[in-house]
């Protein structure tokens, strides 16, 4: 399925490039540079809507010298996929979280763990601290410019068919979840089996029962239609996701200085609009979703931030970088 699915998005992908090439012909090619922004939420996601305003700012800053293409719906291919792309010098990026980059600086995978913080406010502070930055410098020398990270997701729940009253419930439940080692190491301390499936899969894994479940945002969950396949939301809350602006290193490099500069004020600035459009709509999107049948659970997370508690120590360095997180956001 994950093959086929691939060979799709990879069709897809050379068919949205191509005709944004012959769009830039008919207009005459007036850019001198062009970067394309890929995510994989679809076009009604307040963070495209923040990708568009991205573009539109830059457009208007350079008077059409910088233009800034976006593909939605993971047009250009899985968020893993395009990672790689990024790291080639492709002027390509994306909207990811930090978890894809444990592999090159396992600090920074922190802030996929479980109850890290609690609020946007929080998040805003972590990324935004001396700290971050040190990890985002030395990511440049693996050919990563983070650009920003302050793009809020919301906080991730458990979508089910069955109803979840407490971690019991979930034990032994197949629970598709990201690739990020922190992420798939929670689900495993709540009891599930995790499994790694592309954002585009999880609608008809769940409808093919390959999987039980999910563990996903609120605004993923309405914007994939994921409420078609499940019947219960349950509200863990065990990641708050924040994510971030990624693009090439090399390609960063080759803007001219005031461009560089200009990419980075706009994309903090796109990442707090879009941000406030996500907590603007969850209740919205949590609305519609009850009122196509959706039950929304509250419970009682004690013993699921005890389980949470002891991710941390599964990760090197996690215990002492809390420590400073904390500090950072006032815990």
């Amino acid at each position: 399925m994950k093959k086929m699915f691939t060979v799709v998005m990879m069709i897809a992908a050379m068919a949205a490039v191509n005709a944004a090439g012959s769009k830039d012909k008919a207009t005459g090619g007036k850019a001198s540079y062009v970067l394309k922004l890929s995510y994989v939420q679809n076009e009604e996601d307040p963070l495209t809507k923040g990708l568009y305003k991205l573009a539109e700012s830059i457009k208007t800053a350079t008077k059409g010298d910088f233009e800034i293409q976006v593909f939605p719906s993971g047009l250009l291919g899985d968020t893993a996929d395009v990672v790689e792309q990024v790291k080639t010098g492709s002027n390509i990026g994306l909207l990811t979280d930090a978890g894809r980059f444990s592999g090159n600086l396992i600090e920074i995978g922190i802030l996929d763990a479980p109850y890290l913080f609690d609020t946007y406010e929080e998040g805003n502070k972590i990324v935004q601290s001396d700290l971050f930055k040190s990890w985002t410098d030395r990511l440049q020398k693996d050919g990563y410019r983070v650009c920003s990270f302050n793009w809020y997701q919301g906080a991730r729940n458990f979508i089910t068919n069955k109803p979840i009253k407490s971690m019991a419930d979930l034990k032994g439940l197949k629970i598709r979840t990201g690739s990020s080692p922190v992420w798939q190491a929670t689900v495993d301390a709540f009891g599930c089996k995790p499994t790694s499936l592309a954002q585009g899969e999880v609608y008809s894994a769940i409808q093919q029962k390959v999987v039980d479940g999910a563990e996903q945002q609120d605004m993923a969950t309405y914007g994939l239609k994921l409420y078609e396949v499940t019947k219960y939301i349950t509200r863990t809350q065990h990641f708050q996701l924040m994510t971030g602006l990624v693009v090439s290193e090399s390609w960063f490099q080759k803007l001219p200085e005031s461009y560089r500069k200009l990419l980075i004020e706009e994309s903090i600035k796109a990442g707090e609009y879009a941000s406030n459009l996500t907590m603007q709509n969850i209740k919205r999107a949590d609305a519609e979703m009850v009122k196509a049948g959706t039950v929304i659970n509250e419970i009682d997370l004690a013993e699921f931030k005890a389980a949470g508690n002891k991710v941390y120590a599964k990760f090197s360095g996690f215990a002492d970088i809390k420590k400073q997180i904390d500090k950072i956001i006032g815990k």
